[in-house]
């Protein structure tokens, strides 16, 4: 799992069919303490984050699908499953 800020959203009319009716978004990878990593990833949305919020993604490939309890093989990587309220983080010396 990793923390991410939502930047953006994705629409998309042609698309496989496990994705029908799920809400993909960009999401930057975050530091725990706010900063963002250069990347920019994808993820289905679970729990009706929008932009600039900041959230929990698993990014585990199987263990991703299985979240959404999906059957047979779905091509996905990330899927956001909290929206973050508050970090707390005590930096190493």
């Amino acid at each position: 799992m990793y923390l991410g800020k939502v930047c953006g959203s994705i629409v998309s009319s042609i698309k496989h069919h496990s994705y029908k009716d799920k809400k993909i978004l960009l999401v930057k990878p975050l530091q725990p303490d706010n900063t963002e990593k250069p990347a920019t990833m994808t993820a289905v949305d679970t729990v009706g984050a929008g932009t600039g919020d900041i959230v929990l993604v698993a990014s585990e490939g199987r263990s991703a699908a299985e979240i959404l309890k999906f059957e047979s093989r779905m091509p996905l990587r990330s899927v956001i499953v909290g929206i973050v309220d508050n970090i707390n983080w005590n930096k190493p010396a």
